[in-house]
């Protein structure tokens, strides 16, 4: 999932890859100095086992498939080499691509409780970032589910086709393509999640719900963010506002600024 960038861009390279970051900031977080990983396997899994029992003490992480999953996915194998190290900490951090990074960890159960995400669900990914949420989806619907995992930007999804094979997760369907169309080839979804900031939740997502489906997308209001779950009912869609947010904005069709009618 993006995080939020506003600074006017920094470029640089480590280890032959470029990235993009801010100057220090991205929208009120500190992101730190690029560098050499220093900490251990073991350390790096304590923080996650820490971090998983702090999210479910606030009340973000509730259900035992997800928690499973964030413990067994190892978030540090889908931050970049300079970032490694602060994979646990709550900001976000750069990724290969323009202006992509990978969202705050508390952003994943912010997203994805709501959706009631379960076992042999079909799930669509609108932003793929990394790739971590793509694995903490496969892990949750099993071997009877589908992900589906959509990014706009052919490098992100480079980087985040990568990380998954070398995770051993190679059964996400991975597409390059503008999100806010979907992938109607899998639809219906179960369940939607949109990782970028929207004027409106794109008609042709709304379109690829299944009967009693949930979309959750951050939606543009009087100049804020509101997470917004959407359900298919029997009476037609049902609107919900989970929380104020601060995403990065939906590139394509459908994204801010452009005319979905072209």
């Amino acid at each position: 999932m993006p995080g939020s960038g506003r600074s006017a861009l920094l470029r640089f390279a480590l280890g032959g890859q470029s990235y993009g970051a801010t100057r220090g900031q991205m929208s009120g977080w500190i992101v730190p100095p690029p560098g050499l990983p220093v900490k251990r396997e073991a350390d790096l899994r304590r923080e996650r086992e820490a971090k998983v029992a702090e999210l479910a003490r606030r009340g973000l992480l509730r259900s035992e498939r997800l928690r499973r999953a964030m413990l067994a996915v190892r978030r540090e194998d889908f931050i970049p080499p300079p970032y490694r190290d602060h994979a646990y900490e709550e900001i976000p951090l750069p990724l290969p691509g323009e202006r992509a990074t990978i969202s705050c960890p508390h952003s994943y159960p912010l997203f994805y409780e709501p959706l009631g995400l379960r076992e042999g669900h079909r799930f669509l990914e609108v932003g793929i970032g990394s790739g971590y949420g793509t694995a903490l989806a496969l892990e949750v619907v099993g071997p009877r589910g589908v992900v589906v995992a959509i990014d706009i930007d052919a490098t992100t999804l480079a980087f985040a086709r990568e990380n998954l094979q070398r995770a051993g997760y190679a059964d996400a369907i991975l597409v390059h393509g503008d999100g806010g169309l979907g992938y109607a080839e899998q639809a219906p979804y179960d369940c939607i999640c949109v990782t970028a900031a929207c004027p409106a939740v794109p008609p042709p997502l709304i379109e690829q719900l299944a009967a009693r489906g949930r979309l959750i997308a951050p939606v543009l209001e009087r100049g804020r963010q509101r997470l917004t779950l959407l359900e298919q009912t029997a009476d037609g869609l049902r609107s919900t506002i989970i929380a104020d947010v601060l995403y990065v904005s939906l590139r394509g069709r459908y994204g801010v600024g452009s005319d979905p009618h072209q």
